[in-house]
């Protein structure tokens, strides 16, 4: 073999090729799907007309319905992104300092929502949550109220569920974020008098920010393309953009409606994640 067949320039190609195609066929494709799909003639006896229009997103801007949910829908999402990021952080931080026989055990605790199916999980959490569930039950038997206080059916148990669902996935990018930062630099940090709480905030936060960064757009994503969750937390009466976007699609039969839509909470949940990483990116430099 000379060396300019080792050099060879297709070589790397295909290597790339395997993966190119699949995210081709199972990610780029639908997305395509989806856009024309979108940008199809809405019809009343079946799922779209032959011709092409943009009913569909003319309907979202002319209904305020659809905006209110799209702004309840990241509201949802950012609410449960900042209770993640709240419990999550000092979670994973007392794991990666913890000795190696508790680190595995409170590894497994963390993981084992996931072992859970999501269905299983949100019914769970009606259980907890109803009205004559097992905490308004106590509060009630102890008197601490008089009435049930309302914990479904509302953003609060929206927020509460997801936020359980995936925690997991803020903790792990923190944990792998703290546990590349070299413990010589807080102790160098605190042989020049700094308090532990200026270390923190002066050398492990911004040292953990990548992980916190991926952590956060991981939950925020997963949070505003939530369906099972709010469905059966909410109880259908807080509509989230992908509750809508479902029933549009399977209820109404109305593809173009429900395509744009989808487009609309994807392309918004993008832009939202891009202003995240470019303050997060100003505030690590």
């Amino acid at each position: 073999m000379t060396a300019h067949t080792m050099r060879s320039p297709s070589r790397p190609l295909l290597l790339v090729a395997p993966a190119a195609v699949l995210i081709g066929v199972f990610l780029i494709l639908p997305y395509l799907n989806i856009v024309v799909m979108s940008l199809r003639e809405p019809a009343t006896t079946t799922p779209y007309g032959s011709g092409f229009s943009t009913a569909g997103y003319a309907k979202f801007f002319a209904d305020f319905y659809y905006a209110g949910a799209l702004l309840q829908t990241l509201w949802i999402g950012l609410l449960s992104t900042l209770v993640c990021f709240v419990l999550g952080f000092p979670l994973a931080l007392q794991i990666v300092r913890a000795s190696s026989r508790w680190r595995g055990l409170l590894y497994g605790i963390v993981l084992s929502p996931l072992l859970v199916g999501i269905v299983v999980r949100s019914y769970g959490w009606t259980i907890l949550l109803g009205n004559n569930g097992v905490i308004n039950r106590a509060l009630l038997d102890f008197g601490v109220v008089q009435t049930p206080v309302p914990l479904m059916y509302n953003t609060f148990g929206i927020v509460v569920a997801l936020s359980h669902v995936f925690l997991p996935f803020m903790v792990l990018p923190i944990m792998g974020a703290l546990q590349a930062i070299d413990p010589a630099l807080e102790d160098a940090a605190r042989s020049l008098g700094a308090s532990p709480r200026r270390v923190f905030r002066r050398v492990v936060l911004p040292l953990a920010l990548p992980g916190i960064q991926s952590g956060a757009i991981l939950v925020f994503v997963l949070a505003v393309s939530a369906y099972v969750t709010p469905v059966l937390i909410g109880g259908m009466r807080i509509k989230t953009m992908a509750v809508i976007v479902v029933e549009t699609l399977i209820d109404q039969f109305q593809w173009p409606l429900g395509s744009a839509l989808a487009l609309i909470l994807s392309a918004t949940a993008t832009l939202v994640v891009v202003l995240f990483m470019r303050l997060t990116r100003i505030r690590w430099k």
